[in-house]
């Protein structure tokens, strides 16, 4: 059972570290930390990742900026409460990590795989260039009776099709973590740079229709 938990969500990302490592949190007194992973795309366009990983993981590497890493472990939620607000935040949770010397040499250094059921009904729209886009919320278990909640946005024909995803449908999803830069209006007009985290999907299947949906811990 554990073992099927795990492999429905396995995230694998290889890229250079943008960022110090910052303390995160302790459970049972394992300490993690946190740093941002500046992972490429095929156009000059990079990713940059948040990271979360033990600090056993780290007593056998050199860690610093600049070092290439490969991730290997879960994207993963978690709800934060912040001035009486609840936000979704995401980020990589590491369970391996190797260094890699040369990341060009890498065919695929983002990818990932998700087998979960759709939250909340999809959103399809148009960009104002005419790009077809639909927002998918994916609920994925893991282990402890946990589950990840995780924005996937699917692009063209796969947008199409996700339009008549309902809730409850059981789907694996092939694609890539990104992240996105956009802008939020706040009080008195100012605007707030923000960023986002979200799966980009390449390949979709639908495995059945109208199963469980686990909605504990779930965002509004």
């Amino acid at each position: 059972m554990v073992g099927n938990l795990i492999e429905n969500n396995i995230a694998t990302i290889v890229g250079k570290v943008s960022s110090k490592l910052e303390f995160s949190h302790e459970v049972y007194g394992e300490g993690f930390y946190m740093f941002y992973l500046e992972v490429p795309r095929l156009s000059d366009v990079s990713d940059s990742l948040p990271v979360t990983i033990s600090e056993r993981l780290l007593q056998d590497v050199t860690f610093e900026e600049g070092a290439c890493f490969e991730i290997e472990g879960q994207f993963r939620s978690y709800n934060s409460y912040d001035n009486e607000s609840n936000r979704l935040m995401l980020t990589v949770f590491a369970r391996d990590i190797k260094p890699i010397e040369d990341i060009t040499k890498v065919k695929n250094p983002n990818q990932i795989i998700l087998n979960g059921y759709v939250c909340k009904k999809p959103i399809y729209r148009t960009t104002p260039f005419g790009r077809e886009i639909c927002d998918i919320l994916l609920a994925v278990n893991r282990q402890y009776n946990k589950s990840d909640y995780i924005p996937c946005i699917a692009w063209g024909r796969n947008a199409r099709y996700s339009e008549g995803l309902k809730v409850g449908d059981n789907i694996k999803i092939w694609g890539r973590v990104q992240s996105r830069s956009y802008q939020k209006k706040i009080e008195e007009g100012t605007v707030a740079n923000k960023v986002a985290y979200e799966v980009s999907v390449i390949k979709m299947e639908v495995l059945s229709n109208k199963g469980d949906v686990p909605l504990e811990d779930g965002p509004e």
